[in-house]
């Protein structure tokens, strides 16, 4: 590579053999050298790279910047969150006009008593380009405050201590953490967890304040490399728990909140495919699982003094057609959040005569949860709704009088924006091995479907995590301007219950692809686009998929949006020391086992690149980021720069600066959000006008 090129040239990156070997298969990897993080001509490529990705979106600056504009107009600048009573406390975090970071503050018993100022993150951020806050909490005497930070982008935090009474930062300083902290309820102790190497949590430790972290006790160890682990309190406040967890198996241990010296009780031991999760009301401890056979999750529940798997009893069922996401317990209620036919529905069940009902929701395709609801002798359920025409809003329901209340719905600024103004689908596209893939749609009520109409699929597919349809205030910016945007609800997500997950990991990976693609072309059969027209995006294994998916299908679309994509799927799994994954190995498989490295290095994106013509590229990725290493979307940028054989656009995009999540701060991420749209809307000639 040479050592300066001229912004508007094609940054080329060098060659250099380097092979790799597994099975008797050889791989020649020409850019393996890419993940020297420290040389300098990897910087320097990455430069050029970014150079290039300016200059040919050097016509589109001025219209980035408009989209910027109008991206943050939208947002109340002075907003704040719903307030949420705890411990003697109103909580509310808010912003200020002009001031990217969060404050922390609270009110002693009613909200008309002065704020306390717990945390402005403004003057912590002030010397940092990145700088995030994990997490902030106050001990149970409320004199006290943890809050964790990372300016650095690779959610590696240090945790920090301040006494709320006097102002002053403790001395008390602990690196390497996860961000979180649990207050043992002596208000002189926190439990914490460290990462290794590779960024895995896997021990928990106590910390006693006014001592140096160096003298922490080292509560838990988990050896097993496939596992990372979590610690937490009971909404009772009465225990905490350490969970340890991988992909497709949990072990939770517990002592009382008063007895940090405790001798830790385990629920239920680990067993393969064994998942549950607890949580604690009066002598029992309620559990959500798939014990004997629950693939769609059961509740039950135990004595705390038989907490082990033999004591388990029944409270909801097993449904094979109902997925149980999460609960809720009240002194005379208890909530269910679960999920039919994709559609989230959230059931009110009376303890004393067992009578149940469901909360109405309207919208054809929506996202309803169980909100922050920290009190348990209560009939007020907090719950969160939102649709892909409908902002985000946290209502109040009276659980005895079956009455509902707003209490908070994010605001749309600048005038322009009437929920009435959109309108929101829900369709079926029939896969080829004849399952129904859900797609959620929305789009202006003045844009037509046809042929020439832009439209943008957006799709994940992986770790069972489900793409619910929300609202965006960002999307506007497409939907105003003439593009229909739609949520292809693809296998490898629980969408459509547990093994709609299950039909989309490990060996039936390739059903994830194949379903984005058959639900793709059932747009285009349906005259909502055309193939001229029609755009993907995916993020971290969301970017595993559009890359794999131009691999089978490079006329598909017009353009993809790869957010920091996971496109080196053997290379990565086979190294151990990148962060994350060992813990993959119950997603995709362990290539050190034949048939998993045959059937990744199948549909890896890239190892799969080829002398053929591939679609407009925009790729994303931070150089700090610890999920998906920069080096894995550099080496398909570079390998995809060798190979292509049209004229398409191909930018990749580094933000030096920052990891996995982006750019911190409020706002600094719609920039982003503007570059990609910029992109998108370039390809439609659309730049000059809505």
């Amino acid at each position: 590579m040479p050592e300066k090129q001229p912004k508007n040239s094609v940054p080329i990156a060098k060659k250099i053999d380097h092979v790799l070997e597994m099975h008797g298969d050889k791989r020649n990897d020409p850019y393996f050298w890419l993940n020297e993080r420290e040389n300098p001509e990897v910087l320097a490529y990455l430069k050029a790279e970014n150079s290039y990705a300016d200059a040919v979106m050097k016509d589109t600056e001025d219209f980035q910047q408009q989209l910027f504009d109008e991206m943050k107009a939208r947002y109340n600048e002075n907003d704040e969150s719903l307030p949420y009573f705890f411990n003697e406390y109103w909580y509310i975090v808010r912003y200020e006009e002009g001031k990217e970071h969060p404050l922390f503050t609270r009110k002693h018993l009613t909200l008309e008593n002065p704020e306390e100022l717990i945390l402005d993150v403004n003057i912590l951020a002030e010397k940092h380009k990145f700088f995030e806050v994990g997490s902030v909490a106050v001990s149970p005497n409320n004199k006290l405050a943890s809050y964790s930070s990372d300016n650095m982008g690779r959610r590696i935090y240090e945790l920090n201590f301040k006494n709320l009474e006097t102002g002053e930062i403790l001395q008390d300083q602990i690196p390497n953490t996860t961000g979180k902290a649990v207050w043992a309820n002596d208000n002189e102790h926190v439990f914490y967890i460290r990462k290794d190497e590779s960024l895995r949590a896997f021990q928990v430790y106590l910390h006693q304040l006014g001592t140096d972290s160096s003298q922490d006790v080292l509560v838990f160890h988990e050896k097993d490399e496939t596992f990372d682990v979590n610690v937490y309190k009971t909404k009772s406040l009465e225990y905490i728990f350490i969970a340890s967890s991988s992909t497709i198996s949990d072990e939770q241990r517990f002592i009382p909140a008063n007895d940090v010296l405790a001798e830790w009780k385990i629920i239920q031991p680990r067993i393969d495919d064994l998942e549950y999760a607890v949580e604690h009301y009066q002598d029992e401890f309620y559990i959500i699982t798939n014990a004997d056979d629950a693939t769609n999750f059961k509740l039950v529940k135990t004595k705390v003094a038989q907490p082990g798997i033999e004591f388990w009893t029944d409270v909801i069922p097993h449904r094979e057609d109902v997925l149980l996401e999460g609960f809720e317990i009240f002194n005379k209620y208890l909530v269910l959040e679960e999920r039919t036919e994709g559609l989230l529905q959230l059931k009110i069940i009376n303890s004393a005569d067992n009578s149940a009902h469901f909360l109405p929701f309207s919208d054809p395709t929506y996202t309803a949860y169980i909100g922050l609801n920290l009190e348990f002798d209560t009939d007020k359920l907090r719950y969160g709704y939102t649709s892909l025409t409908q902002p985000s809003s946290t209502f109040e329901y009276d659980m005895k009088e079956r009455t509902t209340i707003l209490l908070k719905q994010q605001e749309v600024l600048g005038g322009d924006f009437s929920p009435e103004n959109y309108i929101s689908e829900r369709i079926w596209a029939e896969a080829r091995d004849g399952k129904k893939v859900p797609i959620s749609l929305v789009f202006h009520k003045d844009t037509p479907k046809s042929s020439e109409t832009p439209l943008l699929l957006y799709g994940y597919g992986s770790y069972g995590h489900t793409v619910d349809a929300s609202f965006s205030n960002v999307r506007l910016s497409l939907l105003n301007r003439g593009f229909i945007f739609a949520i292809a609800h693809i296998r490898g997500g629980e969408y459509l219950g547990r093994e709609w997950y299950e039909d989309g990991k490990m060996l039936s990976k390739k059903n994830t692809f194949f379903d984005f693609i058959d639900a793709a072309k059932h747009l285009i059969k349906e005259n909502y686009t055309s193939s001229a027209h029609l755009y993907a995006m995916g993020g971290s294994a969301g970017g595993l998929l559009v890359g794999a998916v131009m691999n089978y299908e490079p006329e598909l679309f017009n353009g993809i949006v790869a957010q920091v994509p996971f496109v080196d799927v053997v290379t990565t799994m086979l190294d151990e020391t990148i962060p994350l994954t060992t813990g993959e190995f119950d997603e995709w498989g362990n290539p050190k086992k034949k048939k998993y490295y045959d059937y990744m290095k199948s549909y890896s994106p890239y190892d799969n690149i080829e002398a053929k013509n591939y679609p407009n590229l925009l790729i994303t990725t931070g150089f700090h980021d610890s999920q998906v290493q920069y080096w894995e979307p550099a080496k398909w940028t570079a390998k995809l720069r060798d190979l292509k054989t049209d004229q398409n656009l191909l930018i990749f995009k580094t933000d030096l600066s920052s990891g996995h999540g982006g750019a911190s701060g409020r706002f600094e991420s719609l920039r982003e959000d503007a570059l990609e749209y910029a992109f998108i809307i370039k390809l439609e000639n659309k730049i000059d006008g809505k």
